[in-house]
């Protein structure tokens, strides 16, 4: 069963050693800048919320969330919740977890841990249609905006 473990101390360089294959890098950021991101995004006052994602014990992936707006978001972003960072390791890809991942995100999603949404977006590369495909298996869908580049999908909680 997948569950999110916070970034902390105990399993902060485990998370950062976690890769993508390497036809995936340009989809995702390293988690190395995403942990970086986050710091510096609470400094400012913005929500961001690092996850490991474990498969029971074993540390399978990584998440990160955000909540409202913030400048140069679409406006879907308005008091809802994002999936900035979504990732399953390399060794584990392939074996349904991606899926029971993005099902456990949207669950915490739905205990509004920031506040109340009715929505989770996320943005993703027209070229990356493997997320395409898994996010609308979970109930992703386009609703016309971009982000920068990237395509816009969101998702009712």
């Amino acid at each position: 069963m997948i569950r999110l473990r916070k970034v902390d101390l105990s399993n902060v360089w485990d998370i950062t050693r976690l890769s993508v294959r390497d036809d995936q890098q340009s989809f995702v950021a390293s988690n190395s800048y995403s942990i970086i991101e986050a710091f510096a995004s609470r400094e400012s006052g913005h929500a961001a919320l690092p996850f490991g994602l474990y498969d029971d014990d074993t540390l399978v992936g990584f998440v990160m969330f955000g909540y409202d707006y913030m400048d140069g978001d679409p406006e879907i972003a308005r008091g809802n919740y994002l999936i900035c960072r979504f990732m399953i390791d390399q060794r584990y890809q392939g074996k349904g977890l991606g899926k029971a991942a993005l099902q456990a995100c949207l669950r915490y999603l739905r205990t509004w841990p920031c506040g109340p949404a009715t929505h989770c977006w996320l943005s993703y590369e027209k070229e990356n249609t493997v997320a395409k495909a898994m996010y609308h298996a979970a109930g992703f869908r386009e609703n016309g905006e971009t982000s920068g580049e990237e395509i816009v999908a969101v998702c009712a909680l």
